[in-house]
């Protein structure tokens, strides 16, 4: 699950381009310079206007995810973030039939992480993925009486409703009493060995497995059979409204995972009568599901020189340092070309490149991290992303990045560069290319929107996440992997005093004579 975090094809049909119309026009090619080891067939111009600054996200959607988080995660930089889930149960099989005299024997609920096993000689080892931080927490699971809606009542049950990251202490006055406390939890490597009847051994990969009390689910599940409370997961999920899991940090750190709650259940051990042997008693098992609306809740202690930064940016020059952190984080903007002196409605840079007819041989913006506020190694995150603000999209190069067949730790390679790291491990700069994005506003005369940067769990997802409250310039949806993400960096701005590192948009092109 954590990303570990075309320009052939494009340059070669440009070649092909080239070539095939010399014959017909001059072209005249001037040059190369090179950064990495591909070596775009144009000459290099940095000297177009870059703005770019962070902005603090407002409430940001948190329901319809992919994955969801749960725990306390202690960023060096960034600071604490506590993540709460409100899970809404269905149930496995609709009005089911549990026997005569049913009775609850035991509970479990289970939450497994990523992870991936190896199996050697019959022994079968995990290696878990998206677990963040090695500190105890303590997770208190209690039954909620809020009642999570598939559809929003304001439009006319029309749409979808949405439920965003800043409703936890909402959630939090529905709760029962508690089911029950796990008390200085940290993620571990073990699965865990179940024997049903026939003493066939189970084996269940690591994750979350807590017991919890019997009374509840004997009066809620068992003791309804034949109800209409159990006759569909509709009737029930109005009955059993969900379960709460709050985490809360035993020191300063704490642990957070990643799970996917379709894999994620409770099982209900239970007994009844036996119909041919009156005095013996037959074993089941019943699952209840997290099928249903799951929402993530967040708790996030910013350090007060990033709040300052990420409240107060400098929109028209741009900021020396960007900020980007997942969940209901920090989002960095990029503006490209600068202003529109004559109001033509394009920006003067862009226009004059318009004007030049340039073929683009490759476009790159490359940012690079702030070795000397971050603190490297496994917290830098492994992938961000770019997209287009205005219209919540993937920009023209998305598509045409070969690599998208790939695992996510690999995909998309092209067009979201992934951080590249020194001898030392620490995260040295993303470059992203957007050679279609720009060859479109230069050649195609496409809308010159502002840009989004920010971080990936899984940069094949596709889905986007509304901000409860839209904000400039355009920011109404972030990409979805961004909020399952607990991770964060401090990549150099435009505004920086260090040359080397300062973000330029690089274009590599033809000129024609």
């Amino acid at each position: 699950m954590k990303i570990k975090n075309l320009l052939p094809i494009t340059g070669a049909i440009f070649f092909i381009i080239i070539v095939s119309s010399s014959c017909e026009k001059d072209i005249s090619t001037l040059g190369s310079e090179v950064l990495g080891t591909e070596t775009p067939n144009g000459i290099l111009d940095d000297s177009q206007t870059v703005i770019a600054y962070s902005r603090k996200l407002g409430p940001v959607q948190s329901n319809r995810l992919p994955a969801y988080q749960l725990g306390v995660y202690n960023d060096p930089v960034f600071g604490k973030s506590t993540v709460s889930l409100l899970s809404q149960l269905t149930l496995s099989e609709n009005d089911p039939m549990f026997g005569d005299n049913a009775e609850v024997d035991s509970v479990f609920v289970y939450l497994p992480y990523f992870s991936t096993a190896t199996t050697v000689d019959s022994v079968t080892t995990y290696e878990l993925d998206s677990i963040y931080g090695t500190s105890p927490i303590n997770i208190t699971i209690s039954p909620s009486n809020y009642f999570l809606r598939e559809y929003d009542p304001n439009s006319g049950f029309e749409e979808f409703q949405n439920y965003y990251t800043t409703e936890g202490e909402t959630f939090e006055q529905y709760l029962d009493p508690e089911l029950t406390v796990v008390e200085n939890f940290i993620p571990t490597k073990n699965g865990y060995i179940l024997y049903e009847d026939t003493d066939e051994e189970i084996e269940l990969p690591p994750g979350l497995r807590v017991k919890l009390p019997i009374e509840f689910f004997q009066e809620k599940v068992i003791d309804m059979e034949g109800t209409p409370e159990l006759r569909n997961s509709n009737n029930f999920k109005n009955f059993v409204r969900g379960l709460y899991f709050k985490a809360s940090s035993v020191s300063n750190n704490g642990s957070l995972f990643i799970f996917d709650p379709s894999k994620a259940y409770i099982t209900i051990f239970y007994s009844f009568d036996n119909e041919d042997e009156p005095d013996e008693r037959e074993n089941g098992t019943y699952r209840l599901n997290f099928s249903g609306i799951n929402v993530n809740t967040f708790e996030n202690e910013l350090p007060s020189q990033i709040q300052n930064a990420v409240e107060n940016p400098n929109i028209q020059t741009g900021n020396e340092n960007l900020y980007l952190r997942g969940g209901d984080g920090i989002i960095s903007i990029v503006e490209l070309f600068g202003k529109d002196a004559d109001n033509d409605g394009v920006a003067d840079e862009l226009q004059t490149l318009r004007d030049k007819k340039w073929l683009i041989n490759e476009a790159n913006l490359i940012f690079y991290v702030n070795q000397d506020l971050m603190v490297g190694g496994a917290t830098e995150p492994e992938r961000i992303v770019i997209y287009d603000l205005k219209n919540s999209n993937v920009l023209a190069d998305y598509n045409f990045d070969t690599t998208n067949g790939l695992e996510p730790i690999d995909a998309l390679n092209i067009h979201y560069g992934k951080l590249q790291r020194g001898s030392d491990g620490n995260g040295q700069y993303y470059k992203m290319k957007i050679t279609n994005h720009i060859s479109n506003l230069i050649n195609k005369d496409s809308t010159n929107v502002p840009l989004g940067i920010v971080v990936s769990q899984n940069v094949l997802t596709r889905t986007t996440s509304k901000l409860q409250n839209p904000m400039e310039p355009n920011i109404e949806q972030v990409p979805t992997s961004s909020v399952v993400s607990p991770e964060g960096t401090i990549l150099y701005g435009n505004a920086t005093q260090n040359q080397e590192k300062r973000l330029k948009l690089q274009i590599y092109y033809t000129e024609p004579n």
